[in-house]
Formats: C-alpha cells, sequence, structure tokens
C-alpha cells in the first residue's frame, strides 16, 4: 500500500515471523512504562495475537503496524488503538526498539504515515497520543510530527511510588 510506505520506511502488517521480535518487546520491563504493561507475556499469548492480528480494526478497535527501514528491517511497532469510530478518533502509540535507530526519522515519518493513513483510509477526524512528562524525547516526536499538547493529566501515572503527569497530544485533521 503506496500510503504507507516513505522515503526511510513503510509499515506493514504482523507477521507469523514477527513472534520473537514481538516477544522480546512485550517482556522487556525498560518498555512497561510507556506501554502501560506490569507483566510479561508468555509466547502462546503473543502467537495468539499474531493469529487474530488480521481482524478488522472496526471489530477489534486496534491496528498493530511493524515499522521497517526500506531495507526491509524492524525498526519498531506503531499501534492504533482506542479505536473510536463514532466519534472519527482513535490513540497512537509508537516504539523504535533500538536506541541506536532513534533520532534518525524513522518515527517522525512512522507517525506521519500512519496519521494519514487514519484521516485518508479510515475517515478519523484526529489521532492522539498519551506522553509521559519526563519522556522528552516522545514529547519532541511528536511534535515534530504536528501533534500539539491537548491536555495535562495531573498525577496521572503511578511509577516507580512516584506520581507522573502525562500529556497528550493531539493532531486533528
Amino acid at each position: 500500500m503506496q500510503s504507507l510506505k516513505g522515503e526511510l520506511v513503510y509499515l506493514r502488517a504482523l507477521e507469523p515471523e514477527d513472534l520473537d521480535l514481538l516477544f522480546e518487546v512485550e517482556n522487556n520491563e525498560e518498555f512497561w512504562e510507556v506501554s502501560s504493561t506490569s507483566v510479561p507475556f508468555s509466547r502462546y499469548i503473543l502467537k495468539q495475537y499474531l493469529e487474530n492480528s488480521h481482524r478488522d480494526i472496526y471489530e477489534v478497535k486496534q491496528l498493530r503496524l511493524v515499522i521497517c527501514e526500506n531495507s526491509g528491517e524492524a525498526v519498531g511497532f506503531i499501534d492504533l488503538f482506542d479505536l473510536d469510530p463514532g466519534n472519527r478518533r482513535a490513540a497512537l502509540g509508537i516504539l523504535i526498539i533500538n536506541k541506536n535507530n532513534r533520532k534518525k526519522g524513522f518515527g517522525t515519518e512512522a507517525l506521519q504515515l500512519v496519521s494519514k493513513y487514519c484521516f485518508t483510509h479510515l475517515g478519523l477526524h484526529q489521532v492522539y497520543a498519551n506522553v509521559g512528562e519526563d519522556n522528552i524525547s516522545s514529547k519532541l516526536l511528536f511534535e515534530k510530527a504536528g501533534f500539539t499538547v491537548a491536555a495535562r493529566k495531573k498525577d496521572w501515572n503511578l511509577v516507580d511510588g512516584e506520581y507522573k503527569d502525562e500529556i497528550t497530544y493531539q493532531l486533528i485533521n
């Protein structure tokens, strides 16, 4: 699909071969704070998830795409979730897995591609993302991709015994 291909990256559907990468990411405690996860996932559960990943976004209200360099190497994931067709909006989450692949434009282009996909193919009016106040890299990423701050939720997330604010970024078509 042309709308999911950029100059640096393309976005593709999950494949059964992504099981090992998905297992590595979902069980990496370093990512749990940004994914609101607090327990590990088994290969069995992730395999079931992959087997059902073909289901329609309007049915399951979510879609996970793999961010690939144009060489084909998977560098991350971008998620659409909490799809609300009635209000024509969805939440976004993004992860560039390896720190060496960050700040190379992959994330910015992936956000732009998925946002355009949401507006053009899904008919959404807006996409939004929730970012921890101290996640400077993600805040800069969303701002670079054209998102603006819509709200600050005070003491929203309890992280390591300390409450932290969360910022909501929004992109309106």
